[in-house]
Protein backbone atom coordinates (compact mmCIF):
# COMPACT_ATOMS: atom_id res chain seq x y z
CA UNK A 1 0.00 0.00 0.00
CA UNK A 2 1.47 3.49 -1.00
CA UNK A 3 -0.76 5.71 1.34
CA UNK A 4 -3.31 8.19 0.40
CA UNK A 5 -3.84 9.51 -3.02
CA UNK A 6 -6.56 12.52 -2.92
CA UNK A 7 -7.51 13.79 -7.04
CA UNK A 8 -9.19 17.24 -7.13
CA UNK A 9 -10.93 17.05 -10.06
CA UNK A 10 -12.61 14.15 -11.90
CA UNK A 11 -12.39 15.16 -15.64
CA UNK A 12 -10.19 12.87 -17.90
CA UNK A 13 -6.98 13.25 -16.10
CA UNK A 14 -8.38 12.96 -12.79
CA UNK A 15 -10.09 10.06 -13.61
CA UNK A 16 -7.35 8.15 -15.31
CA UNK A 17 -5.12 9.01 -12.58
CA UNK A 18 -7.27 7.36 -10.26
CA UNK A 19 -7.28 3.78 -12.15
CA UNK A 20 -3.76 4.04 -12.03
CA UNK A 21 -3.44 5.04 -8.53
CA UNK A 22 -5.85 2.03 -7.48
CA UNK A 23 -3.95 -0.36 -9.77
CA UNK A 24 -1.04 0.35 -8.23
CA UNK A 25 -2.34 -0.01 -4.74
CA UNK A 26 -3.10 3.32 -3.44
CA UNK A 27 -5.82 4.10 -1.36
CA UNK A 28 -8.13 6.44 -3.50
CA UNK A 29 -10.37 9.41 -2.80
CA UNK A 30 -11.09 11.68 -5.59
CA UNK A 31 -12.76 14.90 -4.91
CA UNK A 32 -14.63 17.50 -7.25
CA UNK A 33 -16.18 20.66 -6.41
CA UNK A 34 -18.42 19.91 -9.50
CA UNK A 35 -20.58 17.42 -10.39
CA UNK A 36 -19.16 14.60 -12.05
CA UNK A 37 -19.56 12.82 -15.32
CA UNK A 38 -22.08 10.11 -15.23
CA UNK A 39 -19.45 7.84 -17.36
CA UNK A 40 -16.75 9.54 -14.97
CA UNK A 41 -18.80 8.11 -11.51
CA UNK A 42 -19.75 4.79 -13.46
CA UNK A 43 -16.02 4.27 -13.85
CA UNK A 44 -15.39 5.14 -10.74
CA UNK A 45 -17.63 2.70 -9.36
CA UNK A 46 -16.88 -0.19 -11.63
CA UNK A 47 -12.72 0.51 -9.88
CA UNK A 48 -13.98 0.69 -6.32
CA UNK A 49 -13.07 3.84 -6.07
CA UNK A 50 -14.33 6.17 -3.20
CA UNK A 51 -15.32 10.13 -4.54
CA UNK A 52 -17.46 12.83 -3.48
CA UNK A 53 -19.15 15.72 -5.79
CA UNK A 54 -20.05 18.89 -5.52
CA UNK A 55 -17.56 19.66 -2.59
CA UNK A 56 -14.88 19.23 -1.01
CA UNK A 57 -13.90 17.49 2.13
CA UNK A 58 -11.86 19.71 3.54
CA UNK A 59 -10.43 17.46 6.35
CA UNK A 60 -10.02 14.19 4.31
CA UNK A 61 -8.66 16.30 1.52
CA UNK A 62 -5.46 17.08 3.76
CA UNK A 63 -4.92 13.91 5.26
CA UNK A 64 -3.54 12.83 2.54
CA UNK A 65 -0.19 11.68 1.37
CA UNK A 66 -0.09 12.87 -2.18
CA UNK A 67 -2.51 14.92 -4.38
CA UNK A 68 -3.15 14.97 -7.88
CA UNK A 69 -5.02 18.47 -8.85
CA UNK A 70 -6.21 18.87 -11.95
CA UNK A 71 -4.75 21.63 -14.54
CA UNK A 72 -7.79 23.42 -14.33
CA UNK A 73 -7.05 24.29 -10.69
CA UNK A 74 -5.47 27.28 -10.27
CA UNK A 75 -2.39 27.36 -7.49
CA UNK A 76 -4.33 30.17 -5.98
CA UNK A 77 -7.16 28.30 -4.85
CA UNK A 78 -7.99 27.98 -1.19
CA UNK A 79 -7.91 24.55 -1.33
CA UNK A 80 -4.31 24.61 -2.44
CA UNK A 81 -3.19 26.53 -0.57
CA UNK A 82 -3.86 24.94 2.51
CA UNK A 83 -2.48 21.43 1.01
CA UNK A 84 0.64 23.77 0.42
CA UNK A 85 0.89 24.78 4.25
CA UNK A 86 0.43 21.32 5.67
CA UNK A 87 3.53 20.02 3.28
CA UNK A 88 1.30 17.71 1.54
CA UNK A 89 3.11 17.33 -2.13
CA UNK A 90 1.04 18.44 -5.45
CA UNK A 91 1.78 16.99 -8.77
CA UNK A 92 0.21 16.48 -11.67
CA UNK A 93 -1.38 13.65 -13.65
CA UNK A 94 1.77 13.89 -16.12
CA UNK A 95 4.10 13.44 -13.51
CA UNK A 96 2.08 10.48 -11.60
CA UNK A 97 1.69 8.68 -14.47
CA UNK A 98 5.21 9.27 -15.70
CA UNK A 99 6.75 7.37 -12.77
CA UNK A 100 4.76 4.37 -13.58
CA UNK A 101 5.80 4.54 -17.22
CA UNK A 102 7.94 1.80 -18.92
CA UNK A 103 7.98 3.07 -22.21
CA UNK A 104 9.84 5.54 -24.08
CA UNK A 105 8.17 9.46 -24.15
CA UNK A 106 7.74 11.78 -26.82
CA UNK A 107 6.46 15.18 -25.21
CA UNK A 108 5.07 18.10 -27.23
CA UNK A 109 4.08 21.23 -25.55
CA UNK A 110 4.14 24.89 -27.09
CA UNK A 111 1.10 27.84 -27.36
CA UNK A 112 0.25 26.72 -30.71
CA UNK A 113 0.85 23.60 -33.38
CA UNK A 114 1.78 21.18 -30.62
CA UNK A 115 -1.73 18.91 -30.98
CA UNK A 116 -1.34 18.34 -34.82
CA UNK A 117 2.44 18.14 -34.06
CA UNK A 118 1.29 15.64 -31.61
CA UNK A 119 -1.04 13.65 -34.03
CA UNK A 120 1.66 13.59 -36.75
CA UNK A 121 4.14 11.93 -34.42
CA UNK A 122 2.16 9.25 -33.51
CA UNK A 123 0.69 8.44 -37.55
CA UNK A 124 3.88 8.07 -38.26
CA UNK A 125 5.20 5.80 -35.71
CA UNK A 126 1.58 3.88 -36.35
CA UNK A 127 2.45 3.32 -39.73
CA UNK A 128 6.20 2.19 -38.73
CA UNK A 129 4.86 -0.09 -36.95
CA UNK A 130 5.74 0.96 -33.42
CA UNK A 131 3.73 -0.06 -30.38
CA UNK A 132 2.67 3.38 -29.38
CA UNK A 133 -0.36 4.92 -27.87
CA UNK A 134 -1.43 8.76 -28.12
CA UNK A 135 -2.87 10.86 -25.46
CA UNK A 136 -2.26 13.05 -22.77
CA UNK A 137 -3.91 16.37 -23.54
CA UNK A 138 -5.28 15.41 -26.50
CA UNK A 139 -7.58 12.64 -25.78
CA UNK A 140 -6.74 9.79 -23.37
CA UNK A 141 -4.76 10.81 -20.45
CA UNK A 142 -1.23 9.85 -19.64
CA UNK A 143 -2.14 8.30 -16.77
CA UNK A 144 -5.14 6.15 -18.23
CA UNK A 145 -3.00 4.96 -20.97
CA UNK A 146 -0.08 3.62 -18.53
CA UNK A 147 -2.66 1.88 -16.43
CA UNK A 148 -3.76 0.05 -19.45
CA UNK A 149 -0.75 -1.78 -20.51
CA UNK A 150 3.32 -1.41 -20.86
CA UNK A 151 3.15 0.18 -24.46
CA UNK A 152 6.83 0.77 -25.88
CA UNK A 153 6.15 4.58 -26.80
CA UNK A 154 4.13 7.15 -25.64
CA UNK A 155 3.87 10.34 -27.96
CA UNK A 156 1.90 13.13 -25.38
CA UNK A 157 0.80 16.67 -25.55
CA UNK A 158 1.49 18.48 -22.34
CA UNK A 159 0.23 21.63 -21.74
CA UNK A 160 1.84 24.38 -19.37
CA UNK A 161 -0.72 23.96 -16.75
CA UNK A 162 0.15 19.82 -16.86
CA UNK A 163 3.76 20.98 -16.76
CA UNK A 164 3.28 23.32 -13.57
CA UNK A 165 3.44 20.33 -11.81
CA UNK A 166 6.28 18.34 -13.02
CA UNK A 167 9.55 17.54 -11.86
CA UNK A 168 10.94 14.34 -12.27
CA UNK A 169 8.88 13.89 -15.60
CA UNK A 170 11.79 13.23 -18.48
CA UNK A 171 10.94 12.78 -22.44
CA UNK A 172 13.10 11.16 -24.38
CA UNK A 173 11.82 13.71 -26.89
CA UNK A 174 10.67 17.09 -26.22
CA UNK A 175 9.22 19.11 -28.77
CA UNK A 176 8.47 22.83 -27.68
CA UNK A 177 6.43 23.56 -31.02
CA UNK A 178 6.86 28.12 -29.98
CA UNK A 179 5.81 30.63 -27.56
CA UNK A 180 3.47 32.93 -27.80
CA UNK A 181 1.11 35.10 -24.95
CA UNK A 182 -1.69 32.86 -23.61
CA UNK A 183 -2.85 31.85 -20.54
CA UNK A 184 -1.69 34.76 -18.95
CA UNK A 185 -4.53 35.35 -16.51
CA UNK A 186 -2.82 32.22 -14.79
CA UNK A 187 0.33 33.20 -14.90
CA UNK A 188 -0.31 36.59 -12.87
CA UNK A 189 0.10 38.48 -16.49
CA UNK A 190 3.59 37.84 -16.74
CA UNK A 191 4.53 36.37 -19.56
CA UNK A 192 8.15 35.47 -18.37
CA UNK A 193 6.09 33.01 -16.27
CA UNK A 194 4.43 31.65 -18.82
CA UNK A 195 7.73 30.93 -20.60
CA UNK A 196 9.12 29.17 -17.60
CA UNK A 197 6.61 27.02 -17.67
CA UNK A 198 6.62 25.91 -21.16
CA UNK A 199 10.38 25.15 -20.84
CA UNK A 200 9.77 22.83 -17.88
CA UNK A 201 9.22 20.25 -19.87
CA UNK A 202 13.01 19.92 -20.11
CA UNK A 203 14.21 20.33 -17.05
CA UNK A 204 14.65 16.95 -15.89
CA UNK A 205 16.31 15.54 -19.40
CA UNK A 206 20.29 14.15 -19.53
CA UNK A 207 22.12 14.63 -22.52
CA UNK A 208 21.10 11.52 -24.14
CA UNK A 209 17.94 13.17 -24.59
CA UNK A 210 16.63 15.60 -27.13
CA UNK A 211 15.38 18.96 -26.63
CA UNK A 212 13.75 20.32 -30.20
CA UNK A 213 12.41 23.91 -30.99
CA UNK A 214 11.26 25.81 -33.32
CA UNK A 215 14.39 28.18 -34.29
CA UNK A 216 12.22 31.10 -35.54
CA UNK A 217 10.22 31.65 -32.94
CA UNK A 218 11.70 34.98 -31.48
CA UNK A 219 10.90 34.31 -27.69
CA UNK A 220 12.29 30.54 -27.62
CA UNK A 221 15.23 31.96 -29.21
CA UNK A 222 15.68 34.48 -26.70
CA UNK A 223 15.49 32.00 -23.64
CA UNK A 224 17.27 28.78 -25.30
CA UNK A 225 20.57 29.98 -23.99
CA UNK A 226 18.92 31.35 -20.39
CA UNK A 227 17.43 28.09 -19.05
CA UNK A 228 19.74 25.26 -18.08
CA UNK A 229 19.23 22.66 -20.38
CA UNK A 230 21.24 19.70 -20.43
CA UNK A 231 19.55 18.11 -23.75
CA UNK A 232 20.94 17.25 -27.04
CA UNK A 233 19.22 20.95 -28.68
CA UNK A 234 17.68 20.36 -32.44
CA UNK A 235 16.32 23.36 -34.13
CA UNK A 236 13.72 23.52 -37.47
CA UNK A 237 13.50 26.59 -39.54
CA UNK A 238 12.00 28.13 -42.69
CA UNK A 239 14.12 31.06 -42.51
CA UNK A 240 17.89 29.81 -42.44
CA UNK A 241 19.89 26.47 -43.01
CA UNK A 242 20.81 24.12 -39.64
CA UNK A 243 23.76 21.87 -39.03
CA UNK A 244 21.20 19.43 -37.65
CA UNK A 245 17.68 19.26 -37.57
CA UNK A 246 14.80 20.52 -40.48
CA UNK A 247 15.36 23.41 -42.53
CA UNK A 248 13.80 24.63 -45.86
CA UNK A 249 15.88 25.45 -49.21
CA UNK A 250 13.61 26.46 -51.91
CA UNK A 251 10.35 24.56 -52.09
CA UNK A 252 11.96 21.46 -50.76
CA UNK A 253 12.44 20.57 -46.56
CA UNK A 254 15.96 19.31 -45.48
CA UNK A 255 15.91 16.86 -42.88
CA UNK A 256 19.46 15.72 -40.93
CA UNK A 257 19.95 13.93 -37.93
CA UNK A 258 23.51 12.27 -36.90
CA UNK A 259 24.54 12.97 -40.22
CA UNK A 260 21.48 10.96 -42.12
CA UNK A 261 20.15 13.40 -44.62
CA UNK A 262 16.40 13.30 -47.10
CA UNK A 263 14.37 15.63 -48.37
CA UNK A 264 10.86 16.33 -49.16
CA UNK A 265 9.20 18.53 -51.49
CA UNK A 266 6.78 20.81 -49.36
CA UNK A 267 3.86 20.19 -51.89
CA UNK A 268 4.13 16.62 -51.53
CA UNK A 269 2.64 17.38 -47.53
CA UNK A 270 -0.64 16.81 -46.24
CA UNK A 271 -1.12 19.62 -44.59
CA UNK A 272 -1.00 23.53 -46.08
CA UNK A 273 0.23 26.44 -44.38
CA UNK A 274 3.32 27.85 -42.88
CA UNK A 275 2.21 26.63 -39.43
CA UNK A 276 1.95 22.75 -40.96
CA UNK A 277 4.78 23.21 -42.33
CA UNK A 278 7.04 23.90 -38.99
CA UNK A 279 4.06 20.76 -37.71
CA UNK A 280 5.47 18.34 -40.43
CA UNK A 281 8.97 19.34 -39.68
CA UNK A 282 9.37 18.65 -35.70
CA UNK A 283 7.16 15.21 -36.19
CA UNK A 284 9.60 13.97 -39.09
CA UNK A 285 12.60 15.03 -36.82
CA UNK A 286 11.11 13.30 -34.02
CA UNK A 287 10.56 10.29 -36.07
CA UNK A 288 13.74 10.05 -37.32
CA UNK A 289 15.42 10.26 -33.71
CA UNK A 290 13.41 7.21 -33.19
CA UNK A 291 14.68 5.05 -35.99
CA UNK A 292 11.86 5.21 -38.25
CA UNK A 293 12.83 4.83 -41.98
CA UNK A 294 12.70 8.02 -43.98
CA UNK A 295 10.07 6.29 -46.80
CA UNK A 296 7.97 5.66 -43.97
CA UNK A 297 8.51 9.36 -42.56
CA UNK A 298 8.01 10.81 -46.11
CA UNK A 299 4.87 8.65 -47.03
CA UNK A 300 3.12 9.37 -43.23
CA UNK A 301 3.27 13.19 -44.00
CA UNK A 302 1.67 12.73 -47.16
CA UNK A 303 -1.25 10.89 -46.19
CA UNK A 304 -1.70 12.68 -42.80
CA UNK A 305 -6.00 13.32 -42.20
CA UNK A 306 -6.13 16.84 -40.33
CA UNK A 307 -7.79 16.77 -37.20
CA UNK A 308 -11.27 17.86 -36.36
CA UNK A 309 -11.83 21.59 -35.39
CA UNK A 310 -8.30 22.45 -36.95
CA UNK A 311 -8.43 24.27 -40.29
CA UNK A 312 -11.10 21.39 -41.02
CA UNK A 313 -12.73 22.01 -44.67
CA UNK A 314 -16.83 21.57 -42.96
CA UNK A 315 -18.51 22.11 -46.44
CA UNK A 316 -18.89 24.69 -49.65
CA UNK A 317 -22.38 25.79 -49.61
CA UNK A 318 -23.39 28.47 -53.15
CA UNK A 319 -19.71 29.22 -53.40
CA UNK A 320 -18.34 30.02 -50.20
CA UNK A 321 -16.26 27.31 -48.41
CA UNK A 322 -16.82 26.96 -44.18
CA UNK A 323 -13.67 26.13 -42.51
CA UNK A 324 -13.80 25.08 -39.35
CA UNK A 325 -10.86 26.26 -36.54
CA UNK A 326 -12.22 25.73 -33.49
CA UNK A 327 -9.43 25.23 -32.00
CA UNK A 328 -7.67 28.60 -32.48
CA UNK A 329 -8.22 29.29 -28.82
CA UNK A 330 -5.46 32.44 -29.25
CA UNK A 331 -4.26 35.03 -31.36
CA UNK A 332 -1.24 33.14 -32.87
CA UNK A 333 -3.62 29.90 -33.76
CA UNK A 334 -5.76 32.56 -35.21
CA UNK A 335 -2.98 34.27 -37.31
CA UNK A 336 -1.55 31.44 -38.53
CA UNK A 337 -4.97 30.19 -39.68
CA UNK A 338 -5.73 33.82 -41.66
CA UNK A 339 -2.67 33.50 -43.19
CA UNK A 340 -2.77 29.94 -45.07
CA UNK A 341 -6.74 31.80 -46.18
CA UNK A 342 -6.63 32.90 -50.10
CA UNK A 343 -10.29 34.09 -50.55
CA UNK A 344 -11.28 36.72 -48.64
CA UNK A 345 -13.02 35.87 -45.38
CA UNK A 346 -15.43 36.30 -43.29
CA UNK A 347 -14.01 35.90 -39.79
CA UNK A 348 -15.96 34.20 -37.16
CA UNK A 349 -13.78 34.94 -33.90
CA UNK A 350 -14.58 35.22 -30.03
CA UNK A 351 -15.04 34.02 -26.66
CA UNK A 352 -13.41 34.56 -23.18
CA UNK A 353 -10.31 36.69 -23.59
CA UNK A 354 -7.67 35.95 -21.97
CA UNK A 355 -5.87 38.78 -22.32
CA UNK A 356 -5.28 38.79 -25.85
CA UNK A 357 -3.09 41.45 -27.68
CA UNK A 358 -4.87 41.50 -31.17
CA UNK A 359 -2.10 43.88 -33.00
CA UNK A 360 -0.21 41.16 -34.48
CA UNK A 361 -3.69 39.82 -36.49
CA UNK A 362 -4.35 43.70 -37.86
CA UNK A 363 -2.72 43.57 -41.15
CA UNK A 364 -3.91 40.49 -42.27
CA UNK A 365 -7.59 41.65 -41.25
CA UNK A 366 -7.57 44.97 -43.39
CA UNK A 367 -6.25 42.64 -45.95
CA UNK A 368 -7.57 39.34 -45.71
CA UNK A 369 -10.80 40.01 -44.03
CA UNK A 370 -14.28 41.35 -45.48
CA UNK A 371 -16.43 41.44 -42.06
CA UNK A 372 -16.21 39.95 -38.20
CA UNK A 373 -18.86 38.04 -36.77
CA UNK A 374 -18.48 37.62 -33.18
CA UNK A 375 -19.35 35.23 -31.14
CA UNK A 376 -18.89 35.40 -27.53
CA UNK A 377 -21.38 37.17 -24.61
CA UNK A 378 -18.92 40.48 -24.05
CA UNK A 379 -17.31 41.61 -27.91
CA UNK A 380 -16.29 44.96 -27.06
CA UNK A 381 -12.39 44.39 -27.22
CA UNK A 382 -12.82 42.97 -30.46
CA UNK A 383 -14.47 45.96 -31.22
CA UNK A 384 -12.25 48.19 -30.03
CA UNK A 385 -9.30 46.40 -31.85
CA UNK A 386 -11.01 46.18 -35.30
CA UNK A 387 -13.48 48.99 -36.06
CA UNK A 388 -10.71 51.06 -38.43
CA UNK A 389 -9.42 47.70 -39.91
CA UNK A 390 -12.92 46.26 -41.28
CA UNK A 391 -15.72 47.27 -42.80
CA UNK A 392 -18.36 45.65 -40.84
CA UNK A 393 -18.29 43.91 -37.22
CA UNK A 394 -21.51 42.16 -35.80
CA UNK A 395 -22.41 40.34 -32.53
CA UNK A 396 -24.13 37.17 -32.51
CA UNK A 397 -24.68 34.42 -29.24
CA UNK A 398 -24.46 31.24 -30.72
CA UNK A 399 -23.11 29.32 -33.59
CA UNK A 400 -25.96 29.01 -35.54
CA UNK A 401 -26.75 32.92 -35.33
CA UNK A 402 -22.66 33.17 -36.32
CA UNK A 403 -23.22 30.89 -39.07
CA UNK A 404 -26.69 32.33 -40.87
CA UNK A 405 -25.24 35.82 -40.27
CA UNK A 406 -21.56 35.24 -42.45
CA UNK A 407 -23.00 33.07 -45.58
CA UNK A 408 -25.48 36.39 -45.69
CA UNK A 409 -22.47 38.73 -45.96
CA UNK A 410 -20.44 35.97 -47.82
CA UNK A 411 -20.74 36.03 -51.60
CA UNK A 412 -19.17 33.25 -53.80
CA UNK A 413 -15.90 32.79 -53.75
CA UNK A 414 -15.12 33.54 -50.16
CA UNK A 415 -14.83 31.50 -47.51
CA UNK A 416 -16.25 31.97 -43.97
CA UNK A 417 -13.43 30.86 -41.26
CA UNK A 418 -14.10 30.18 -37.46
CA UNK A 419 -10.73 30.52 -35.90
CA UNK A 420 -12.04 32.20 -32.44
CA UNK A 421 -8.54 33.49 -30.89
CA UNK A 422 -10.17 32.87 -27.85
CA UNK A 423 -11.21 30.07 -25.31
CA UNK A 424 -14.89 29.12 -25.35
CA UNK A 425 -16.25 28.53 -21.82
CA UNK A 426 -18.74 31.49 -22.60
CA UNK A 427 -21.29 30.02 -24.64
CA UNK A 428 -19.89 26.22 -25.35
CA UNK A 429 -18.32 23.50 -23.01
CA UNK A 430 -15.33 23.52 -24.82
CA UNK A 431 -13.90 24.34 -28.64
CA UNK A 432 -14.95 20.50 -29.33
CA UNK A 433 -18.29 21.30 -28.34
CA UNK A 434 -18.07 24.79 -30.47
CA UNK A 435 -16.35 23.34 -33.46
CA UNK A 436 -19.49 20.72 -33.55
CA UNK A 437 -22.31 23.10 -33.32
CA UNK A 438 -20.51 25.19 -36.15
CA UNK A 439 -20.24 22.09 -38.21
CA UNK A 440 -23.61 21.27 -37.46
CA UNK A 441 -25.20 24.49 -38.20
CA UNK A 442 -23.28 25.21 -41.71
CA UNK A 443 -24.79 21.70 -42.68
CA UNK A 444 -28.08 22.74 -42.38
CA UNK A 445 -28.08 25.83 -44.26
Amino acid sequence: MNGRLVILGAGESGIGAAILGKNQGWQVFVSDLSPIKEKYAAELQDHAIDFEEGKHSTERILAADLVIKSPGIPDKAPLIKQIIEKGISIISEIEFAYRYCKGEIIAITGSNGKTTTTALIHHILQKAGFDVALGGNIGTSFARLVAEKDYLYYVIEISSFQLDGCYTFKPKVAILTNITEDHLDRYEYKFENYIRSKFRITQAQSNTDYLMFCDDDPVTQEWINQIDISAHKIGFSIQHTLREGSWKEASNLIFKVHNNQFEMDTHELALSGLHNTYNSMAAGIAAKLMGVRKEVIRESLQDFKNLDHRMEFVATIRGVDFINDSKATNVNSAWYALESMTKQVIWIAGGVDKGNDYTLLKDLVRNKVKAIVCLGKDNEVLHQAFSEDVGYIVDTNSAEEAVNMAFNLAEKGEAVLLSPACASFDLFENYEDRGRQFRRSVLSL
